[in-house]
């Protein structure tokens, strides 16, 4: 007797429901759940204690021997469902895929909830990022540098998006990330007495002069408008990363991880 439960139809409720969560932003938010994919991401999750609900898996991809070494002995209320080959295609979103779907509650992510093991936090402030490929680089620069946290800004879509998932790596799962409005962040770093460091074009001193050392915020934000007056208003001290070609500006995602391994190697010295 199969030990899982099966779904062959694309009608079925449930699979209906994971493709609302995979494709709206509005109903992710509203539930409080979402989809991810892939078993790098569903183990990742699963380390940063998400509370996941139910898992889907093809067994022509992934066996159910292999999908018992993944999921833990004591997964509790977690359902785990066999989904035919027809009805897996249709809700994964990956080109290529692992075999394996899960269906997650998502956590808040409140400034008031973040707390500091480090006495002198490094963090990154990323402000307005629309590009969810952008945001998913970002979120591995700062597991690749064991950040203390990340503060997204005025974000533009929802942090489960299953691009910002899958261009993270999953890393979105690895992070400490709050979200808060631009006047919120900066209180919460003045507040914990954070030196506020912004990338920024105009009075600004080179990168690698600066000491950050003692708890830094650095400050990145769009590629094509930058940081907004508030937060010039309430830096520490604007930074540049010195361009010798004939553009003005890196990928945003590329000039957090400059500033960052700079400060990163400060640290270590």
């Amino acid at each position: 007797m199969n030990r899982y439960k099966e779904i062959s139809s694309l009608q079925n409720p449930l699979i209906k429901k994971v493709l609302v969560l995979k494709d709206k932003s509005r109903e992710r938010k509203k539930t409080g759940e979402f989809i991810l994919e892939g078993l790098r991401e569903f183990q990742l999750a699963l380390k940063a204690n998400y509370d996941i609900k139910t898992v889907f898996f093809n067994e022509a991809i992934l066996s159910s021997d292999q999908l018992e070494k993944i999921i833990p002995l004591d997964h509790g209320e977690l359902e785990v469902i066999k989904v035919s080959k027809d009805v897996y295609q249709k809700i994964a979103y990956r080109e290529t895929t692992e075999g394996i779907i899960a269906l997650v509650k998502s956590k808040s992510h409140l400034l008031s909830d973040l707390k500091f093991k480090n006495k002198n936090p490094l963090i990154l402030v990323a402000d307005a990022t629309e590009k969810p490929g952008n945001l998913g680089a970002i979120l591995r620069t700062a597991d690749a540098a064991r950040l203390d946290a990340v503060l997204i800004v005025n974000p533009k879509g929802d942090l489960y998006n299953p691009n910002i998932i899958r261009s993270s790596v999953g890393c979105i799962f690895t992070n400490a990330i709050a979200t808060g409005s631009t006047e919120e962040v900066i209180a919460f770093l003045k507040e914990n007495k954070i030196f506020i460091y912004c990338a920024a074009l105009t009075a600004s001193e080179n990168y690698s002069k600066i000491d950050y050392t003692k708890a830094s915020a650095i400050v990145v934000g769009t590629e094509s408008t930058g940081l907004p007056i508030e937060w010039l208003e309430s830096s520490t001290q604007n930074i540049i990363i010195p361009m010798e070609g004939e553009i003005d500006s890196m990928n945003v995602s590329v000039s957090a991880a400059i500033i960052i391994f700079e400060a990163k190697r400060q640290r270590a010295m």
